[in-house]
């Protein structure tokens, strides 16, 4: 609370709960709706009751008839259903509103029985039985005209007159303030309940592309290594009686292969065990793009790179080298060219077009693969506002092209 109005006396607008509500107001929503009894409120409202209506029949002395044992029997219902008003709110409602009529009726004092009906009808509104409520507070207004101006002469107290008319008036601008509260509170809850409702969407939602980025990283980065590692236990299977020499650097850029890949999938499993921190190393982006080259080189691929590498977000900078990552991956698993060409072009410079080429044929091999490259690939362009072209050329290679903007709006 003390941060709260901290924020609100620096802000200078209306305090953090007016927008979301106070914690305790539904809190019995959250723990069940029929989990608590309101123990405390009714037995604290039923001793104003007793004592305000005592005091409120030595004020009246003469004018009204004393307490006796049934108006005290009339107080503890009327106050005492209230411990039901989370249950049975309209039969709360409509039943303390017939125990004060009967209450008026036997001519007992006026006093703080009324704050029993006002209470019931309260809950009735905020608890969505707005009908209800209406009917029930119109019925109490109609018993006390009947009563107060028409059976007055055959009720109690005897030789009582009937009441002013003006009387009437207070009664009903009462009853209308009473219920405009409790609309206006049932309005403010609505409308907590709906920003509660967005803001868990939300934190879905989050949660949601949260994973799915982290799905793309680590079958970007598997998808790779793995396709690597492939490459080279077939090449250590088949050179290792003929060519041993040959066969030990396949196994040792199997091993060093193998050990990047832990790392890059230990960094992204990191993110989840330590939500917010900042990562131990940098996330790959096209400052890498030699490493790629160079790993391609060892599973036979020579890449041709054209273009300078220009200063991008770290966002764009990822996205583009997972991008090169996974169409040159592809080349190695599907494609029976042995030479690719990758060509960078900040173009404007509002964009970066990403062109990845190979020569082709297709061969229909599979490293294993869960064929979600090419969606991945368009999922983060998407995610940045680009976009993703791929699909074979009219002379028998494949084609990648990206457009990626250099400046990534941000959500707000």
């Amino acid at each position: 609370m003390a941060d709260m109005d901290e924020q609100h006396v620096r802000g200078g607008g209306p305090p953090q709960w007016w927008r979301h509500g106070p914690p305790w107001w539904n809190r019995g929503e959250d723990e069940g709706r029929d989990a608590r009894w309101p123990w405390p409120s009714t037995a604290l409202l039923t001793v104003f009751v007793f004592a305000g209506s005592h005091v409120a029949a030595q004020e009246q002395e003469g004018e009204r008839e004393p307490l006796d044992s049934f108006a005290r029997v009339l107080l503890v219902v009327a106050s005492g259903l209230l411990l039901w008003r989370k249950r049975c709110p309209v039969a709360v409602a409509f039943g303390t509103a017939a125990a004060v009529m009967v209450y008026l009726g036997a001519g007992y004092p006026y006093g703080p029985v009324f704050v029993a009906v006002a209470v019931a009808c309260f809950n009735a509104v905020v608890a969505g039985h707005r009908p209800a409520a209406w009917a029930a507070m119109g019925m109490l207004w109609a018993g006390h005209v009947l009563v107060a101006h028409w059976l007055y002469r055959w009720l109690p107290p005897s030789g009582g007159s009937a009441a002013a008319w003006g009387a009437e008036g207070v009664i009903a601008a009462w009853v209308v303030a009473i219920m405009a509260v409790a609309e206006l509170a049932r309005t403010r809850r609505e409308q907590w309940a709906r920003e509660r409702a967005e803001r868990a969407q939300a934190a879905r939602r989050r949660a949601d592309e949260e994973r799915l980025r982290i799905a793309r990283e680590l079958h970007d980065v598997l998808a790779h290594s793995i396709s690597v590692i492939n490459v080279q236990a077939g090449v250590g299977l088949a050179l290792l009686d003929a060519d041993p020499e040959q066969a030990r650097t396949a196994l040792t850029t199997i091993k060093a292969k193998s050990k990047e890949a832990l790392g890059e999938v230990r960094q992204v499993l990191d993110t989840l065990r330590t939500p917010g921190d900042a990562p131990r190393t940098p996330a790959p982006g096209l400052g890498r793009l030699p490493e790629l080259v160079a790993q391609a080189a060892s599973a036979g691929l020579t890449v041709e790179v054209e273009g300078k590498t220009p200063d991008l977000p770290p966002g764009t900078d990822l996205a583009a080298f997972r991008i090169v990552q996974e169409a040159l991956t592809n080349v190695v698993r599907h494609s029976g060219s042995r030479h690719a060409r990758v060509r960078l072009d900040p173009g404007d410079g509002t964009t970066l077009r990403l062109r990845i080429d190979d020569d082709g044929p297709a061969t229909g091999a599979d490293a294993g693969g869960s064929g979600n490259g090419l969606a991945g690939m368009r999922e983060r362009a998407a995610a940045l506002g680009g976009t993703i072209e791929a699909g074979p050329r009219d002379d028998g290679g494949f084609r990648v092209l990206a457009v990626l903007p250099l400046k990534v709006k941000e959500d707000r």
